[in-house]
């Protein structure tokens, strides 16, 4: 680990005092070093819109909305290449929220969000996606079957 001497104005420390202090951090670096982490995230979506990643999708819709709940289920098995989980709870009786975990090229998960949160229902909505770098192995395994089957593996590069 580098230590690194920085130099910053009063009130601005004391504003980032303050966050660090709401977000329940108990020192300055690890809110410096995940300032710094997002930053270069965001960097690298900007640098590499072609990219590979991880995303969570987050998003409140009204339950009652007629068929929407059956066309979120259809966009999602639509995509079964991207979803690699999906969290439903309900809120009230009309309305849900859905979590779903998300893998694959970046532009391909912002085309899936964007039709789900396009849909007319959905009120609340938000996409966070973490850059990666996707590696996929094929090989055999002695199992006597005799095909090849692929792994995905997804490095998360910062």
């Amino acid at each position: 680990m580098t230590r690194v001497t920085v130099s910053i104005e009063d009130d601005l420390m004391s504003a980032f005092d303050e966050f660090l202090d709401g977000r329940g951090y108990t020192n300055r670096s690890e809110g410096f070093r995940d300032l710094i982490r997002e930053k270069l995230q965001q960097e690298q979506l900007a640098e590499d819109p072609n990219g590979s990643g991880i995303a969570v999708l987050n998003y409140v819709y009204d339950h009652e909305e007629r068929m929407l709940a059956s066309r979120l289920m259809s966009a999602q098995h639509e995509h079964h290449d991207l979803t690699v989980s999906t969290v439903h709870f309900h809120i009230d009786h009309d309305t849900c929220l859905e979590i779903v975990t998300l893998k694959g090229k970046l532009s391909d998960i912002r085309k899936f969000a964007d039709q789900i949160l396009a849909q007319p229902g959905v009120r609340h909505g938000q996409l966070y996606t973490v850059p990666g770098e996707l590696h996929v192995e094929s090989h055999h395994h002695g199992d006597g079957h005799g095909h090849a089957h692929r792994h995905e593996h997804l490095k998360i590069t910062t």
